[in-house]
């Protein structure tokens, strides 16, 4: 729609795409501090599947109250079970398994070179090459993480080794899921219901099988995170995830959600006292800024 009335509803539309992906942020960012505290009483895999398989069962009802059908095409259950694979058990499992051993600014800030590892992965899966501000971008992301872990003062503790390489195996299956799968072919809140299934029951049967958890060290304050957990990053976060996809391009809404990590690292330094200085502050910068570059050369190129 051309002249004045066009153009303001374009900018209401972006006005709401960004209020949108500001909820979106603040809710993904809040549950870096908030699985923090949840592992304090219940093991990773455990809490991590339990709240996955409730935010299924609410995303399917509200799915269902908007007349939206919940069966899936035997031909989708391929790209359903390789999204929960790489999307929900890899990107969440790990990323949250991680946390036992690192600070939310170590995990957040491993998971989320994501994009970068994604725009390396897909010169020799599909033949993009990286230009130079691709490079430039790359370079930026991991100088940011050494300066983080390779500091005298940030040298990694013992055990912590097997956080690191839990978040970036987060990270990079997570960017070979987006390089090489496609969304099946499903309304959003469906795939989502059914990948949230398909990826949080293994972390479930594994938690129970292995971590042995213990129902009742659950407090009222685990509680009312796991409620957290369940409502507001599975559940209207990915509301508002869709909506702001509705009314942004894709690479404004992913660069937008580069706020996510920066909100949970100051989030963690204000209720569990984690360390946020100049180092942390430059650290998370450059890997951010590294990223922004990239996503956006990667646009450039698409």
């Amino acid at each position: 729609m051309a002249g004045p009335g066009g153009r303001r509803l374009k900018r209401d539309a972006r006005l709401a795409g960004l209020a949108f992906l500001a909820v979106t942020s603040l809710g993904w960012g809040l549950n870096w501090p908030a699985m923090k505290v949840l592992l304090r009483e219940w093991p990773p895999l455990f809490a991590r599947g339990t709240s996955g398989l409730c935010a299924a069962l609410l995303l399917a009802a509200i799915a269902t109250a908007r007349g939206e059908r919940l069966a899936v095409p035997r031909s989708a259950w391929p790209q359903l079970a390789w999204g929960g694979a790489f999307n929900i058990f890899a990107w969440m499992g790990l990323g949250t398994l991680a946390m036992r051993w690192l600070a939310v600014n170590q995990a957040a800030l491993l998971v989320y070179t994501m994009p970068a590892w994604a725009t390396l992965l897909a010169w020799p899966l599909r033949g993009q090459r990286p230009g130079p501000a691709s490079l430039a971008g790359l370079a930026l992301c991991f100088a940011g993480v050494g300066l983080l872990f390779l500091g005298s003062s940030a040298a990694l503790q013992p055990g912590q080794g097997l956080g690191v390489a839990f978040a970036l195996a987060a990270a990079l299956l997570f960017a070979l899921g987006t390089t090489v799968l496609r969304p099946a072919p499903l309304p959003p809140l469906v795939g989502l219901a059914w990948q949230l299934v398909v990826g949080c029951a293994p972390m479930l049967v594994l938690g129970l099988a292995l971590e042995h958890p213990q129902l009742a060290a659950l407090s009222w304050r685990g509680a009312a995170v796991m409620a957290y957990m369940t409502l507001v990053p599975m559940g209207l976060c990915y509301l508002a995830w869709f909506a702001a996809l509705a009314r942004l391009s894709p690479t404004a809404a992913a660069i937008g959600t580069l706020l996510t990590p920066v909100i949970g690292v100051v989030a963690a330094a204000i209720s569990l006292g984690e360390p946020l200085g100049l180092r942390e502050a430059a650290a998370l910068a450059l890997t951010l800024g590294g990223v922004a570059l990239a996503l956006r050369a990667r646009q450039s190129r698409a």
